[in-house]
């Protein structure tokens, strides 16, 4: 259970995030309920508590006590501020403006400075709700204290998160993924015609799932390893693990037809499965096969400290084995690979289980396992730290930086807001300002902020529904109300990085119960609310798309040429150094690679939307994304081939590689020019296939070592993937190589 808990939230970011929050609001009003401030006092605290709460995003925790030390003065400041303007409307909103402008604008100076903006944001909107006079000050004073106080208390004594300790959760939650990506391709083995489409849709989320997990290790390494070398060795193991997972995933889905799978096939949905036979499901070498998916999933979920005895040891012995081509059974060369794959992923899962438990016992180990030790050791011990420090990217100044943009573009939705707000209710225009703000964060195209508003205004309808039902059945039971609300907000929480839908459904049905403690419930006012919400969603579209605007597709194809530009370069490198040259840092390089794609990812997804009525346009971002995270599976493969060269003794550099990847990088490249200038004279190459422009070579090493082989493969389906790219991006292809 505690695995799937780790699997379905990595790190605990969303369990930890819900729990604080929650314990942070209860312990304010307990303590201002112990004081007899009235009930609108403590909704007010409530409110503080939350906001202080969840605008803090540091991640090391001598910053977060900075921040929280300065959202009190900045707290207090904004509501001040709030109840003496209240009494002149115009100037109320005016200073709202230029609250909400500099709110934005000082996103460009990092979480903290976008942490205390969020705060002045939410506690002048607190003196709204409330409606909060000058003679109330005092007393709100207290109640704000006592809220930053108790969320202070909530983050670093009740539930305290280090950075060491959120990476040791997440590499639990990688481990529990891998678990279950195990237990998918062990169910594809049994899986009837009937049953394979939806198996093979399993393995697709959870090799999506797996790499999610490795990208937040990545993001969490430089805080929370020890040292550098920790971190390198961590990085290292984690990509060598998701790898391995992937590569046997193909080789099983290869191993149940009589067709080579396209690894494609893991990253584009619905795409079509290979024809041809099942595999038998009595045949004794996939019985052998079933058992050895399993051990090797008891491996995975097994740390070190768990075990005794030697069974585990033999699993593992008998597992490495199969990197030794005579240890493989007698099979089909297809169903060869799948052993393969299998001693592969157990010298991973060695690496990872060495990495994250550190030293293991090795008087079990045989000749197989401990020449596997000896390539781990020597790729550890070559591990170097690089001391050149990151290059800078120039910044983009006046109204092309974003947070510029998007400041304007706020303050001007929420402009309108205000008068379409006004005009709707005298007393709560507030809602559709506030709507307005929310569908500008994290958004940067129309198109997001088009599906975000649309996704609020659709979780507001739902919310309204259920704080009616919420509010009648509570009644005047204040604090059977104040739970429901502890309820909601931790739901809030939980489900916001999974769906912004659900997540608005429970803020909103939070504000019923809100209403019903203020006395200020009733159908009316939640259909308000709906209507401005509406209101404000249509605010921020409409600022979106006429002040400054951001078009989607300007904004994907500027992360597309990040993608396609970083792949161009980890190509190139991992070639280079499978040539023979020195040595360069690919691991960075590849998680660059995926953290460029996971942005151009989300950037697609109001072009992907399962409601857009661009059908076709839908299906080609689908396909392109899908051909560019295969591509980058390959990369990743080519770089970890590359990092095993100075250290393995069973493969060597061959310089016959320099020339081969010439046409995938121009091919790339010309891509990337054409995305960049559609009128670019740029053109695709086409030619033979990769292994046959090598010339013919004399080395004398085994099919399964040399590192020509190894590679031909990848270089081989990362050429057919970057040409799959013409075709939809409308790049031409060059005539006079095509004929060659």
């Amino acid at each position: 259970m505690w695995d799937r808990l780790a699997a379905s939230d990595p790190g605990l970011l969303r369990l930890i995030a819900g729990l604080r929050t929650v314990a942070a609001i209860a312990l304010t009003l307990v303590l201002l309920a112990s004081l007899r401030f009235p009930v609108p006092q403590l909704v007010a605290g409530a409110m503080a508590a939350m906001a202080a709460t969840f605008a803090v995003r540091e991640t090391e925790r001598a910053k977060q006590a900075v921040t929280v030390a300065l959202a009190l003065p900045v707290a207090l400041a904004s509501v001040s501020a709030g109840a003496v303007l209240n009494r002149w409307p115009l100037v109320s909103d005016v200073s709202f403006l230029l609250i909400i402008f500099a709110a934005v604008y000082l996103r460009r100076f990092g979480d903290r400075a976008t942490g205390l903006g969020l705060i002045g944001f939410q506690v002048y909107f607190l003196s709204l709700f409330v409606r909060a006079t000058p003679p109330m000050l005092p007393s709100l004073y207290i109640v704000i204290t006592v809220a930053v106080g108790c969320s202070a208390f909530a983050r670093f004594v009740l539930m305290p998160q280090t950075e060491a300790g959120t990476l040791d959760r997440l590499r639990r939650a990688f481990r529990a993924r891998l678990g279950q990506l195990l237990g998918t391709q062990i169910e594809l083995l049994d899986a009837g015609p009937d049953d394979v489409d939806k198996v093979v849709e399993d393995l697709r989320t959870g090799t999506a799932r797996l790499h999610e997990t490795a990208l937040m290790i990545q993001g969490r390494l430089e805080g929370g390893a020890s040292d550098d070398a920790t971190a390198r060795l961590v990085q290292r193991r984690v990509a060598d693990a998701e790898i391995a997972a992937e590569r046997l995933g193909l080789m099983l889905l290869t191993a149940r037809s009589a067709e080579r799978t396209d690894t494609l096939t893991l990253h584009l949905p619905g795409a079509q499965l290979p024809s041809g036979r099942m595999l038998p499901v009595r045949d004794p070498s996939t019985e052998t096969m079933r058992r050895d998916l399993r051990a090797l999933r008891l491996l995975v979920l097994r740390p070190v400290g768990e075990t005794s005895g030697t069974a585990l040891a033999q699993v593992r012995n008998r597992l490495l084995g199969y990197r030794e081509e005579d240890n493989l059974p007698d099979a089909s060369p297809a169903v060869q690979d799948v052993f393969r794959g299998i001693g592969e992923a157990a010298r991973a899962v060695l690496g990872l289980r060495t990495a994250l438990d550190g030293p293991q016992d090795e008087s079990d180990d045989t000749p197989a396992t401990s020449r596997s030790r000896e390539e781990l050791d020597a790729e550890d011990a070559a591990i170097e730290i690089s001391e050149e420090p990151d290059p800078e990217t120039p910044e983009e100044t006046g109204l092309r930086r974003p947070t510029t943009r998007a400041a304007i573009q706020v303050a001007v939705g929420a402009s309108l807001a205000i008068v379409g707000g006004e005009l709707l209710s005298h007393q709560r225009w507030y809602w559709a300002v506030l709507t307005c703000w929310i569908v500008f964060i994290n958004t940067t195209s129309t198109g997001e902020i088009l599906v975000k508003g649309g996704r609020r205004l659709l979780g507001t309808v739902l919310g309204v529904v259920a704080g009616i039902g919420l509010a009648g059945a509570v009644g005047h039971h204040t604090w059977t109300a104040f739970a429901l609300v502890l309820v909601c907000v931790f739901a809030m929480f939980y489900t916001a990085p999974l769906s912004y839908t659900l997540m608005s459904f429970f803020v909103t049905a939070a504000l019923g119960l809100l209403y019903t403690l203020l006395n200020t419930y009733s159908m009316s006012v939640l259909v308000l609310r709906v209507e401005e919400t509406a209101l404000g969603a249509a605010c921020g579209v409409i600022t979106a798309a006429v002040v400054l605007p951001v078009r989607t597709d300007r904004r994907t194809n500027e992360l597309l040429v990040a993608v396609l530009d970083k792949l161009a370069e980890l190509t190139q490198a991992a070639v280079d150094q499978l040539s023979g040259r020195p040595h360069t840092d690919l691991v960075d390089q590849a998680r660059e690679l995926d953290q460029a794609l996971a942005d151009l990812h989300a950037a697609t997804k109001p072009l992907t939307h399962p409601v857009t009525p661009l059908r076709s346009r839908r299906d080609t971002a689908r396909y392109v994304v899908a051909l560019l995270e295969t591509c980058a599976y390959h990369g990743r493969a080519l770089a970890a081939t590359a990092e095993l060269l100075p250290s393995n003794p069973s493969i060597a550099a061959d310089p016959r590689l320099r020339g081969v990847c010439s046409r995938i990088v121009h091919n790339i490249e010309a891509i990337a020019d054409h995305v960049r200038d559609p009128h670019s004279s740029a053109e695709l190459e086409t030619g033979p296939s990769i292994a046959s422009m090598l010339e013919p070579g004399t080395l004398a090493t085994p099919r399964w070592g040399r590192v020509t082989d190894r590679v031909l493969r990848h270089l081989q389906r990362l050429d057919e993937a970057v040409s799959g790219l013409a075709r939809p991006l409308g790049v031409p292809v060059k005539v006079e190589a095509a004929k060659k």
